[in-house]
């Protein structure tokens, strides 16, 4: 709002205008020498007194407190839209570039609420283009106009943070933040489907980083059993655009906001695709942990296929070393060895967990080949990628396997200190230094989608973010 002068002027010339005296305008509400205080700048009005003098004088309650005509919000919404259709379907350099004007756009005008959609969107888009740092930058900014909000509103923002500390290999800090997160949801009465589903799909990898299976199992098995409550309307969301954009050019401003609110919430459903990706990724990491190589290729080829439709470049890339994985114990070594190649360009701030997993496969393969030479290479840089990341079940197990490559070659000190240091990195399956689980959601009953333990498959280092 205005400064109470500014606001006088507005009110005192909008009356003019329409040859209005200040008993008419005031009337019956209001006196006329509250109006002629209110013109002369000397009392803040209220909101209410605002809404009464705005509808008096032909006007919106925005326009009067703040001077901006009601459709430059509308507007600004309408790009919002654009920009997330073009996120939904996957172009997020294009819909950064969309993002970036309106949140320019919005910080010039000073609304708040489009710059956090507009963050938000950034933060999306840079996550799928792997920039960690500015993913995790625009998320703490949107929270930061979000501070206020009710739970619900704050999930997007942080399951972003939490997914860029994750992929940064900070896999408690993530669990903390999905975590008090889910709590605050639940604990509030607010559950959300949509919100949690975020919220749900995205501890899954931090969980099973960590050897915590059972927690792992169970937030893919929640957020399956929300899904049925977020819909996928792509159609519907297309027509509230469309119809906006009609209301705003024929100047009806409140019914074209009200479809882009249907369209906004439709496009931010359309981008839960890639979260249920996510869990079709944690499904099949679980088939393949019991022994069902079979419905593990066919539940990570449904990710990949969701993932690549997105064009998650990054999560494609991670979901494939799972897939390998079972590829390989299939007894399909090259096309499990061609799968591998997008993960070894990533670095230790871009999926080290998964890019360790590739190298640690291929390992194996070199090992199976007789290549004990490129087998140690592989196996030495795995560790390099692992050792910040905080996942200890799977620098165990490389130690493991470096220290029986030492043992197989005949150098025994050697073998003796990997498998020293391994030691040091075992925990207890399903155990992480975090604190009690998040409560349930109340009345729902998860869709189960399987054990919870560890079974004979291999641990590649990698699930669903």
């Amino acid at each position: 709002m205005d400064e109470p002068a500014e606001i006088g002027r507005r009110v005192a010339r909008l009356r003019a205008e329409r040859g209005l005296t200040q008993r008419a305008l005031a009337e019956p509400s209001y006196t006329p020498a509250y109006i002629s205080t209110l013109e002369s700048g000397k009392v803040r009005p209220s909101e209410a007194a605002l809404r009464f003098l705005a509808g008096r004088l032909g006007t919106t309650y925005e326009e009067l407190s703040t001077g901006r005509p009601p459709h430059l919000a509308t507007e600004l919404r309408l790009r919002l839209t654009d920009a997330q259709r073009t996120l939904a379907t996957g172009d997020a350099s294009e819909a950064a570039e969309l993002y970036r004007e309106v949140l320019g756009d919005a910080e010039r005008l000073g609304l708040d609420p489009e710059r956090a959609e507009a963050l938000l969107g950034l933060g999306e888009c840079a996550l799928e283009a792997g920039d960690l740092a500015a993913a995790t930058a625009h998320f703490e900014a949107a929270e930061q106009f979000l501070a206020d909000e009710p739970p619900p509103r704050k999930a997007r923002a942080v399951r972003g943070r939490a997914v860029a500390h994750l992929l940064a290999g900070e896999l408690r800090y993530a669990c903390y933040l999905l975590e008090t997160a889910i709590d605050e949801l639940t604990a509030g009465g607010l559950a959300d489907p949509e919100a949690l589903v975020l919220l749900y799909t995205a501890v899954i990898s931090p969980y099973t980083d960590m050897g915590a299976h059972a927690r792992a199992v169970h937030a893919a098995e929640t957020a399956l059993a929300l899904a049925p409550q977020v819909r996928d309307p792509a159609l519907v969301a297309g027509m509230h655009r469309q119809v906006a954009r009609t209301f705003l050019a024929s100047g009806r401003v409140a019914e074209a906001d009200a479809s882009l609110a249907k369209a906004q919430s439709v496009y931010r459903q359309l981008q839960l695709r890639t979260d249920l990706a996510h869990c079709h990724w944690m499904r099949g990491y679980v088939h393949a942990q019991n022994g069902d190589l079979a419905s593990a290729e066919a539940e990570l080829r449904t990710a990949r296929d969701m993932l690549a439709a997105r064009r998650a470049a990054l999560y494609t890339a991670q979901v494939e070393v799972e897939l390998a994985d079972v590829l390989r114990r299939l007894g399909r070594g090259p096309e499990a060895a061609d799968l591998l190649s997008g993960l070894l360009d990533l670095g230790d701030s871009h999926g080290a967990v998964h890019a360790a997993g590739a190298h640690r496969l291929l390992g194996l393969m070199a090992e199976e080949r007789g290549d004990t030479e490129a087998a140690e290479r592989h196996y030495v840089q795995a560790l390099a990628l692992l050792e910040r990341s905080g996942a200890g079940g799977d620098l165990a197990d490389l130690c493991r396997l470096l220290g029986d490559l030492f043992r197989r070659t005949g150098r025994t000190e050697a073998a003796l200190d990997a498998y020293r240091t391994g030691l040091g990195h075992r925990a207890a399956p399903g155990t992480t230094t975090l604190g009690p689980a998040p409560a349930g959601v109340p009345g729902l009953a998860p869709r189960v989608v399987g054990g919870g333990g560890s079974g004979p498959g291999l641990r590649v280092g990698g699930s669903p973010s």
